[in-house]
């Protein structure tokens, strides 16, 4: 695994994506045969790329929590190794600002936001649960060793390309947090679409809640960059990406249909309420683990297109 990929934050579940990208092809694959020279020239001093610096050395402890490590009912262990400044702890929407280093239990790193020199950024529910665990725990400045199971990282088996597997040690140290912004309140009319709604022959029924600056309307081809919020008609948000203080870009021919169908009517710059059929978007019972069921209430903001 190369060491500028953050294996720590997993993909959030935006309940969008409906469709695998295939991966693109190599040029060299396509290029003649003429094209592709029989060996490469040999690089000059001057030329050659500087050697990959070693990786951090594993601490004593790495193949298994010591006796004097804590241990949560999850079966997360962790040691303080420099206590906190103060008694705040980072909540589950909180943002956090960290440096780690990450090693399996043979001593292997695998990952190190120190040996990159640049702390890593990410919403504390947005990553392995052993780490949204752990870093409620923590206080700004702290520093703790982590042996973190399988079960509440990527497993004995991992699914993900790359992950590692089994247990995992960290060594986090928590620079700061900040709270996440608060939710967009839930609309008055989300338990279903007002009068005034309009509606399409699918089902799909839209008010523009402010008006755009644009003319033309993405297509089915379109790649989108929008920010979002999503309602059951219960007023649960089970989404935002509001909250997560990042839009969201994605091909429109690969989500739910109510949103290909939904965003279409869009201009730059619009926002719009939909109201979208569970036929439209997961179903009343969703094959997709965790994914919404029944009818769903988007806002929606329509950024830009290409």
């Amino acid at each position: 695994m190369k060491r500028g990929t953050l294996v720590l934050v997993a993909m959030l579940a935006v309940p969008l994506a409906a469709c695998d990208q295939k991966p693109a092809p190599q040029a060299i694959a396509d290029a003649p045969a003429s094209a592709v020279p029989a060996a490469p020239p040999t690089p000059t001093a001057e030329q050659q790329a500087p050697p990959e610096p070693a990786g951090l050395p594993a601490p004593p402890d790495v193949a298994a929590p010591p006796a004097d490590a804590q241990k949560t009912a999850s079966g997360l262990a962790f040691k303080v190794l420099t206590p906190g400044t103060d008694k705040a702890h980072p909540g589950p929407d909180d943002k956090v600002k960290v440096h780690y280093t990450g090693w399996t239990t043979d001593g292997k790193m695998f990952d190190s936001s120190v040996l990159r020199g640049e702390p890593a950024s990410f919403g504390v529910g947005g990553v392995i649960k052993g780490w949204t665990e752990a870093l409620q725990l923590m206080s700004k400045g702290e520093k703790r060793r982590l042996w973190i199971p399988g079960s509440l990282a990527y497993g004995d088996r991992p699914t993900r390309p790359g992950a590692p597997s089994g247990m995992l040690v960290f060594d986090v140290e928590l620079l700061d947090f900040s709270p996440a912004p608060q939710p967009p309140p839930v609309p008055k009319d989300v338990k279903a679409a007002p009068k005034t709604a309009k509606k399409t022959a699918s089902g799909l029924a839209y008010q523009v809640q402010q008006k755009g600056t644009g003319t033309e309307h993405p297509k089915p081809t379109s790649r989108v960059t929008v920010h979002y919020t999503g309602w059951t008609t219960d007023g649960k948000m089970f989404d935002s990406s509001i909250v997560r203080e990042e839009p969201v870009t994605f091909p429109l021919g690969g989500v739910i249909k109510g949103w290909t169908e939904g965003v279409q009517l869009m201009v730059k710059g619009e926002k719009t309420r939909f109201w979208i059929p569970a036929e439209l978007a997961y179903g009343e019972k969703p094959a997709r683990p965790g994914a919404p069921s029944g009818m769903l209430v988007f806002d929606i903001e329509l950024i830009d297109f290409r």
